[in-house]
């Protein structure tokens, strides 16, 4: 399947840092669904990019921003898995306190 190249508008969510929503930008939010729009909290515009499936994109896949715009409407890229280890280096050492 060819993917045709999408002139997309990207989100950030006010809720989840490093949330982003893509969407075309002829559409803008039309076809995100509420609920996903109310999980997602204030959708702040990022910014507009055209997208082709050979596109480089930081943490998305091209293709499968394409196919989904195609297919929903929308892509919704999660953010990174937290690397929890790291929060250890801000917790006390209790060992050292008994």
């Amino acid at each position: 399947m060819s993917l045709k190249p999408e002139i997309c508008s990207i989100y950030k969510s006010s809720k989840k840092d490093e949330m982003y929503l893509y969407v075309r930008k002829a559409n803008g939010l039309s076809q995100v669904p509420e609920a996903l729009l109310a999980m997602f909290g204030k959708a702040t515009l990022f910014g507009s990019m055209l997208i082709t499936a050979d596109k480089k994109l930081a943490r998305a896949d091209a293709t499968q921003v394409l196919t989904d715009i195609a297919e929903k409407g929308f892509y919704l890229q999660m953010p990174p898995p937290r690397e929890d280890y790291m929060l250890d280096l801000f917790r006390p050492d209790e060992s050292k306190y008994q």
